[in-house]
């Protein structure tokens, strides 16, 4: 889904299964004074993350794709340096639709951002 923004904000996935998808993220030289890890990665994260997970979902079921989103996420505390791990895990399928809960941490295990993300599935 954001293949080349994912790329430039050094997203790595780690794990990537229909029930399991896994990515780092660094964030040194966040200076945001929020809850965002910085100018909204966590959602790009998300997103990242449960896009993949659609799609390897998808090709179990007549080899559609992710071709839309609906995220809803929360952010519990700024992550300032080191790097954040994002779990994605399926916690709805249908037919058209994929629903992963993701979480996000920080480097001691600490939540910074917990998210759910609907994935509409299309045919190939």
């Amino acid at each position: 889904m954001h293949g080349a923004l994912a790329e430039r904000m050094g997203i790595q996935i780690t794990e990537a299964t229909p029930e399991r998808v896994v990515a780092t993220m660094p964030v040194d030289g966040n200076t945001q004074p929020y809850g965002l890890l910085h100018g909204g990665a966590s959602c790009v994260l998300a997103e990242t993350l449960g896009s993949v997970g659609a799609v390897l979902h998808g090709a179990t079921v007549d080899r559609p794709f992710a071709v839309g989103v609906d995220i809803n996420a929360t952010h519990h505390k700024a992550v300032r340096s080191g790097v954040v791990t994002g779990v994605a895990t399926p916690v709805h399928r249908g037919r058209t639709m994929v629903t992963y809960e993701i979480v996000i941490t920080d480097e001691d295990g600490d939540r910074a951002c917990t998210a759910r993300i609907t994935c509409l599935l299309r045919g190939a």
